[in-house]
């Protein structure tokens, strides 16, 4: 069994506690590698390594070019070793081999584009009120970054963090879930290869309590951006918030894909089934509340039905798998409590709603693809998320019922329209409450576009410009140009 170190300056190093623990396989749920079990002492060599790199030494003294080149030579090596790293993230989180190898080899993009970006950062010159000044702003990195990801997309997700923060010249430390520890832990050896200076980034991995909550609270750590649950999101916002850190925050979601009477059905049909079960239903935008117009909502069921029958559960490596299991042993347990939740509320069970049983499932933590109706915007299985393969259907009359039931939840990540009339999708996309409206598509993501959440699904931006801001802090410098006498700071 492979047993990982930690990366920490630069470094392999065992953890301190010298304890590791295993990694499951979801689609066998047999043990696969060790984790290194993390403790304070890590977190703060960590920390500690970061932020003498941040102050000192090649990187804080090279320049955003210099550093723009080095992101896009670590693209380039994640695209070398894109097959290797995503075989690894499917073995971890049991997620489908094609959505794994998809996301690595987009990966580099990141990289690619923030590189470009890192020397583009401008500032700008103050026309102020008061004479004999000159003033102008600059923008610098707002510290050593705490980022905690998730298990779903682990090297995805971390991207979304690390290439910004990168461009922005902040160090990291990344504490990525124990459940897929393995891929972060092998993405660090690429940062030596490309020639980063030791220290700019660094993994601890191990359990919340041991490793996320001493991060969190680090002294030098002056940003924390975490991508998880809304629950554990607030608990770590609320630790940030007690010490004055800066915080991002990408939470969980309860995303409406609504469609109307004039859509392309058929290709509607497609959009509904792959918002839901292309990723196991573990994904923060998952299309898990599915709207239908009264005027077709039986014709649709009826095809939704017949194309979600057609998914093959089974091996995540294997291409022809359509639906892979569910990535940890807890969630495998939440999603089949909210199936038992759904029917107690009266929702009606027309497909799955049981663990997956097939030969070709082996011993995983499977659950197949459950499809709803007769839901309630009020049931719990239409406000909570479930992070599994499980869809509500809800019937609406017209677009200002689409848009009461749509808004009325606590989430705001993404939203979806299905319409050929390009007025309505217009308004629509003006009165959703969420982060990203997509018409006609369903789970379009770019390095290019700003993603995030309205009200409970988080704060800040991830991608595009953005994103970059959220690593940055803004400057005033004022300059005498000697025409000043006396005292400067007198306002007049």
């Amino acid at each position: 069994m492979k047993r990982y170190p930690l990366r920490i300056g630069g470094q392999a190093v065992d953890p301190h506690g010298n304890t590791w623990f295993e990694t499951q396989n979801p689609y066998t749920g047999q043990a696969w590698a060790e984790i290194p079990r993390g403790n304070a002492h890590d977190v703060d060599l960590a920390v500690q390594a970061a932020h003498r790199t941040l102050t000192s030494g090649p990187w804080a003294e090279m320049t955003a070019t210099q550093r723009g080149a080095l992101m896009r030579k670590l693209g380039d090596l994640i695209a070398r070793d894109a097959a290797k790293l995503a075989a690894t993230e499917v073995r971890d989180n049991g997620k489908l081999l094609a959505e794994m190898q998809g996301q690595l080899n987009y990966i580099p993009q990141w990289f690619h584009y923030y590189g470009g970006l890192a020397d583009k950062i401008q500032g700008s010159t103050l026309p102020l009120d008061k004479k004999g000044y000159f003033a102008f702003t600059r923008h610098e990195p707002v510290g050593v970054v705490a980022a905690i990801t998730p298990w779903n997309s682990p090297l995805l997700l971390a991207t979304w963090k690390i290439a910004p923060a990168l461009a922005a010249g902040c160090t990291i430390v990344i504490k990525p879930s124990e459940f897929t520890s393995a891929s972060t832990l092998e993405f660090a050896e690429l940062f030596d290869e490309a020639g980063f200076p030791p220290g700019v980034f660094n993994v601890v991995t191990g359990f919340g309590a041991e490793v996320g909550t001493p991060l969190v609270e680090h002294p030098l750590v002056s940003k924390i951006s975490f991508t998880g649950s809304d629950a554990t999101g607030r608990l770590i916002n609320e630790q940030a918030a007690r010490l004055l850190k800066h915080t991002a925050m990408e939470l969980g979601g309860k995303s409406p894909n609504i469609v109307f009477d004039d859509a392309d059905l058929e290709q509607a049909v497609f959009g509904a089934v792959s918002g839901i079960f292309a990723a196991t239903g573990q994904t923060c935008i998952a299309g898990s509340r599915l709207l239908v117009q009264d005027s077709i909502h039986d014709a649709f069921v009826e095809r939704l039905l017949a194309v979600a029958r057609t998914a093959r559960m089974g091996d995540p490596m294997d291409p022809d798998t359509q639906v892979g299991p569910v990535t940890t042993p807890p969630q495998y347990r939440k999603v089949l409590e909210y199936i038992d939740i759904a029917r107690s509320e009266g929702a009606h069970a027309v497909l799955g709603g049981e663990k997956g049983g097939a030969p070709e499932c082996g011993q995983g933590w499977f659950v197949q693809p459950t499809i709803f109706t007769e839901v309630r915007n009020d049931m719990r299985i239409a406000q909570e998320e479930v992070f599994g393969p499980v869809l509500s259907v809800i019937r609406f009359k017209d677009e200002a019922d689409a848009l009461r039931i749509a808004n009325d939840v606590r989430f705001g990540l993404a939203a979806a329209v299905w319409t050929k009339d390009i007025g309505r999708a217009i308004r629509m996309s003006e009165r959703l409450q969420a982060g990203t409206v997509w018409v006609n598509t369903y789970r379009a993501v770019s390095f290019m576009a700003p993603f995030g959440g309205y009200k409970d699904s988080g704060l800040g931006r991830e991608n595009g410009i953005d994103a970059v801001r959220e690593y940055l802090q803004t400057k005033s410098v004022w300059i005498n140009s000697g025409a000043v006498a006396g005292n400067p700071f007198v306002l007049r």
